[in-house]
């Protein structure tokens, strides 16, 4: 896995995280609802912007986290990386999500 920040005991950088990241992801549910979840997420991205509705932002974040936490604590059972690494985490569910729609992550 990467290399933790001795000092802060965070990840230097997010090639770093990225693979403590896919090991949070094993289970094939919660990777299946995640890239669920990211995509109603971006789909309600695409309303606010169609309709300018900012509303459909906040429907977008709760729809996605709450389909990956279904999956963490559900299927998964472990914690959320996202309530250690906020801004990694997000990073990587969109950097995950691309993986599986091209075929490099098994779906």
């Amino acid at each position: 896995m990467g290399q933790l920040d001795s000092e802060a005991g965070r990840y230097a950088n997010f090639t770093e995280f990225y693979p403590f990241y896919l090991s949070e992801h094993a289970n094939r549910t919660c990777r299946r609802l995640h890239f669920v979840g990211t995509s109603l997420g971006l789909a309600c991205l695409v309303t606010a912007v169609v309709t300018l509705n900012a509303g459909w932002l906040l429907a977008g974040l709760v729809v996605g986290y709450a389909f990956a936490w279904v999956g963490h604590f559900v299927f998964e059972k472990n914690r959320p990386a996202t309530f250690t690494y906020p801004l990694w985490s997000f990073i990587g569910d969109w950097v995950m999500w691309s993986e599986i729609l091209r075929g490099r992550i098994r779906f």
